[in-house]
This record gives C-alpha cells, sequence and structure tokens, in this order.
C-alpha cells in the first residue's frame, strides 16, 4: 500500500511542478510537459514491479502509436482557444483527438498493427 501511495504522490508531484513552472515560464514549461515523463514514469513502476520484458516493451511500442494521433490538437487548441475560448477549445480538441485515435487505429490495422480491441 505504502508504494501505491509514493507512485501517486510522486506522479502527481510531476504533474504539480511542471504547472508551476509553465506558470513562470511557458517556454520550459512545455518543454518539461513534452518530455515522455508519464511514459519514464510508467516504465520505472511496470520494472519495480517485475511486469516482465514483454509487458514493458509492449507499452512503450503502442505508447508511441498513441502519442501521434496526439499531436494535431498541439496546433488546433492556441488558434480554438483564441476563437472560442478555453472549454469550447478544449472540448473541440478532445472530440478531435478521440475521432484522431480512431483513425489511426483504422489506417495501422491495414498495415497489421493493432492498437484497440
Amino acid at each position: 500500500m505504502l508504494y501505491l501511495i509514493l507512485k501517486y504522490v510522486v506522479t502527481a508531484g510531476l504533474v504539480v511542478l511542471i504547472s508551476e513552472i509553465a506558470k513562470r515560464n511557458d517556454r520550459i514549461g512545455a518543454l518539461i510537459a513534452s518530455l515522455p515523463i508519464v511514459t519514464i514514469l510508467t516504465l520505472i513502476w511496470l520494472q519495480f514491479e517485475k511486469a516482465g520484458s514483454e509487458k514493458i516493451s509492449n507499452h512503450a511500442y503502442y505508447t508511441f502509436w498513441f502519442v501521434i494521433p496526439t499531436l494535431p490538437m498541439f496546433l488546433v487548441f492556441p488558434k480554438l482557444y483564441s476563437i472560442y475560448g478555453f472549454w469550447s477549445a478544449l472540448l473541440v480538441c478532445i472530440i478531435l483527438t478521440a475521432a484522431l485515435f480512431l483513425i489511426c487505429n483504422y489506417v495501422l490495422e491495414k498495415f497489421g498493427i493493432k492498437l484497440l480491441g
């Protein structure tokens, strides 16, 4: 149980730290946020939990493919935010990202890469 609490504290602490840095310097905050910190932490947690090399490798592999459909959001959000405000822009970006996940999954299945289901 203590280990689970440690995982929560470390992971949440990083998110808070990044948001605090971003308040002071948007570029440095964005740089840190763009790093695969969550993925690296997940790989570390899986290793500590002796998840096995196949499980850990699969996590890294699938993370790569799931990152691709999230990238357009970072280009679209600033423009939508300036026009429609934060919440509307965020909602549209969530819908856009979900649609791109489905499209990406469909296209990758044609190449023998199955992400969902």
